[in-house]
């Protein structure tokens, strides 16, 4: 079975830094597209930062500047580098991996078969 595990959340402080680790495994194919969603208490699942198979990055308009994602594609492992956190910042951070190649825009949740189980980001 595919499995998706993330790591890295925690608390911190506003302007500080988390780095968050993803790991796929389980599967003969190498990711496609890989990306960073996240959900705060009552609010939609969205989109932060997504990167495909030749390292080209897009980001959400919220965290440019701030958040940088990157992948290692020889173990198949997703990060995201998340600099100057805000409060609002604040929600549960998903990996999620497009493991055949599905159409679609790299911030629509319908594009990526495999999910994490998240891990907590708390910015206070």
């Amino acid at each position: 079975d595919v499995q998706l595990v993330e790591s890295g959340g925690g608390s911190v402080q506003a302007g500080g830094s988390l780095r968050l680790s993803c790991v796929v495994s389980g599967s003969t194919y190498s990711s496609n597209c890989m990306g960073w969603f996240r959900q705060a208490p009552g609010k939609k699942r969205e989109g932060v930062a997504a990167i495909d198979s030749d390292g080209g990055d897009r980001y959400a308009d919220s965290v440019k500047g701030r958040f940088t994602i990157s992948r290692e594609n020889t173990d198949d492992t997703l990060y995201l580098q998340m600099n100057g956190l805000l409060e609002e910042d604040s929600a549960i951070y998903y990996c999620a991996a497009d493991l055949r190649g599905t159409p679609g825009s790299v911030f629509a949740r319908s594009k990526y078969g495999y999910w994490g189980q998240g891990t907590q980001v708390t910015v206070s």
